[in-house]
């Protein structure tokens, strides 16, 4: 008997540090980002993209989505400069967004 409790304790805190590992590498820190934020944030990039594309005086194909956080940061080129806060105000547009960094370019 003495040996079962034994093993039930030992059971018990592997378990636990077990979950504890889990929880703590999933965690995310001022430069990395955890399970669920990543998921959150690649939603996030997919919609802002959807919404580049459905926005008809934007050429889509030159202008690069990247979210971080819930920051999404807009790289790559436009035509006009007229085109830079129009896909600000897209991408700020699109639900789950906390800010947006524009990096756009005037070809």
């Amino acid at each position: 008997m003495i040996l079962n409790k034994s093993k039930s304790k030992w059971m018990t805190a592997l378990f636990t540090a077990v979950m504890l590992t889990a929880v703590v590498g999933c965690a995310s820190t001022s430069k990395t980002e955890g399970t669920g934020e990543y998921v959150d944030d690649s939603w996030i990039t997919t919609k802002v993209k959807a919404a580049i594309v459905n926005e008809p005086t934007l050429k889509s194909t030159e202008i690069n989505v990247e979210t971080f956080k819930g920051t999404v940061q807009l790289s790559g080129f436009v035509k006009q400069a007229q085109d830079i806060p129009k896909a600000t105000s897209v991408a700020r547009s699109v639900k789950g967004v906390q800010a947006v960094k524009n990096n756009l370019i005037v070809k």
